[in-house]
């Protein structure tokens, strides 16, 4: 009797031990499952991350490499002048490039009307660059022209009364006049003229000075 309840224990333990290793072997599978599917999805996160960023390296050397080159077109004006005055100021170019001004700049921005040109003039001495653009120009246009100026700093964006061309962009001492906002010239000059090497005061703000009506952002 004691020998047959022995061998039922025997049994029952080998059956139990049986059933706890056929559950470790499931709770190693799963956790195998689990641990791999994820292992999977960080892998893929690695590669997309990746590719985002080299493809933004090779956008950024392209972007650099347009930049580095003249720009067809563009106008230079090496000898406008420089001084601090106070009052109007005619300038010999439309929109202005340069020359006296005031000695409060215009905050950078995007503006909905007209801003003066004694500060803007002020604000690209300290390398902002100023597009502007006839106030007749589709709205489709004014919206693309916004989307690129985007978050970048030291640029003014604003209409400009009586322009002889759609769109211009200017800078210390050069500017660019375009047909439409799709020129894919405007993005070029951007990159190189923000406080390009043309910059009379580098380092200076575009903040602090004044903010005209109709600013957007």
């Amino acid at each position: 009797m004691n020998k047959k309840r022995s061998q039922e224990n025997q049994d029952r333990q080998a059956r139990l031990a049986a059933i706890q290793a056929e559950q470790r072997a499931g709770e190693r599978k799963r956790n195998a499952l689990i641990f791999g599917g994820i292992g999977a999805v960080i892998l893929a996160v690695i590669i997309a991350v990746t590719l985002v960023i080299v493809n933004q390296i090779q956008v950024n050397q392209t972007r650099e490499a347009a930049a580095s080159k003249p720009i067809a077109d563009i106008q230079e004006y090496p000898d406008v002048t420089f001084n601090h005055v106070e009052g109007a100021v005619e300038y010999d170019q439309s929109p202005p490039v340069g020359g006296d001004h005031s000695p409060v700049w215009t905050n950078c921005g995007v503006y909905t009307e007209p801003v003066p040109d004694v500060n803007s003039v002020h604000s690209m001495e300290h390398g902002a660059v100023w597009i502007t653009y006839n106030p007749d120009l589709d709205q489709a246009e004014i919206d693309k022209l916004t989307d690129l100026v985007g978050t970048r700093s030291y640029v003014l964006l604003s209409p400009y009364p009586d322009l002889d061309t759609p769109i211009a962009a200017s800078a210390w001492g050069v500017q660019l006049k375009i047909d439409s906002a799709d020129d894919a010239r405007l993005a070029t000059f951007l990159d190189k003229y923000i406080q390009g090497e043309q910059t009379r005061e580098p380092g200076a703000a575009c903040s602090g000075g004044i903010t005209p009506p109709g600013r957007a952002s």
